[in-house]
């Protein structure tokens, strides 16, 4: 997916949640539904968050400079636990809103509303496009942020589904399933914010990746015909990629040159996997006595220590 390609997911998900929010904030307050007025608050944050989004694709897809050599990628997380932040405040105030109605006793029957019922159905179904559409979009370009986003959309059709509820149920003279759903539509914020901090947070702290995706690593480089093993992998995230480093073990009598190809090799062959963004390979001749077992590489490929 090119740049601009990415660009155009942020500013359709901005121009969707504008839309919702103005029909959601116009049926609240022609209703004054609750459910609806939760709502309204979801997709208001959801245009904050849209144009942080707009913003830090922008920066992200700028190419490498000399100040930022391997691009800008690693901005993504930051910009992901931003949004968390402000789903999280969306979420506590709902929440607030919802506890208090309840505890003052401040809710009142109403009549079933087409326009409610209508302009939630019609969440339900802009959400689950933009969640498709966006989850695409992250699967080809490994975005963290795009991530977060159509995790947001996902979410969002359970709550608008909630909020049907309450609106359904006030009209049927259960006025206090209109504040139940505005709480169910604030834990469902919630929890998105929560999703979209534990998914960033690995990025941050250089975690390694998961084990199946190390054990790829350590297949490419065992692939070679002339790597006889490999120890010391460390593969972690930087940002939203992977830094890979490790040793392999050749035979000592080749040459500088067969060695330099050797590790050429390894470096493309991991470095063709989408998520690694650099590759560093060190290589072992076997007469300086440094192969070694390392356990961690057996587990990953399944194999049984190779004799020394």
């Amino acid at each position: 997916m090119s740049k601009r390609a990415v660009r155009r997911v942020g500013a359709v998900v901005l121009a969707v949640n504008v839309l919702l929010v103005v029909a959601k904030g116009l049926v609240w307050w022609s209703t004054g539904s609750l459910a609806v007025g939760s709502e309204a608050v979801n997709s208001l944050a959801d245009v904050g968050y849209s144009v942080v989004i707009l913003a830090g694709l922008y920066l992200t897809t700028q190419p490498p400079d000399f100040g930022h050599p391997h691009g800008h990628e690693r901005i993504e997380p930051f910009v992901s636990l931003f949004i968390a932040v402000g789903v999280f405040a969306a979420g506590a105030a709902v929440l607030w809103r919802a506890t208090t109605s309840v505890l003052s006793g401040e809710v009142a029957a109403a009549g079933v509303s087409p326009t409610a019922v209508a302009v939630l159905v019609g969440t339900a179904g802009a959400k689950y496009g933009l969640y498709r559409y966006c989850m695409r979009a992250a699967d080809r370009t490994l975005s963290p942020a795009l991530t977060a986003t159509a995790l947001d959309n996902r979410n969002d059709i359970l709550t608008a589904a909630a909020a049907l509820v309450g609106v359904l149920g006030s009209g049927v003279g259960l006025p206090v399933l209109d504040p139940i759903a505005a709480g169910v539509v604030s834990v469902g914020i919630l929890y998105t914010g929560y999703e979209i901090v534990e998914d960033n947070v690995d990025y941050l702290v250089g975690s390694a990746p998961p084990d199946d995706l190390r054990a790829e690593i350590v297949r490419r480089a065992l692939d070679h015909p002339d790597v006889e093993g490999a120890h010391d992998v460390i593969a972690h995230y930087v940002g939203p990629e992977i830094d890979v480093s490790l040793h392999i073990e050749v035979e000592g009598d080749r040459t500088l040159f067969e060695a330099h190809d050797i590790e050429t090799d390894v470096v493309q062959s991991i470095r063709e996997l989408d998520e690694v963004d650099d590759v560093f390979v060190h290589v072992d001749p076997k007469e300086l006595g440094e192969w070694k077992v390392d356990e961690s590489v057996d587990e990953l490929v399944g194999e049984d220590p190779p004799a020394q």
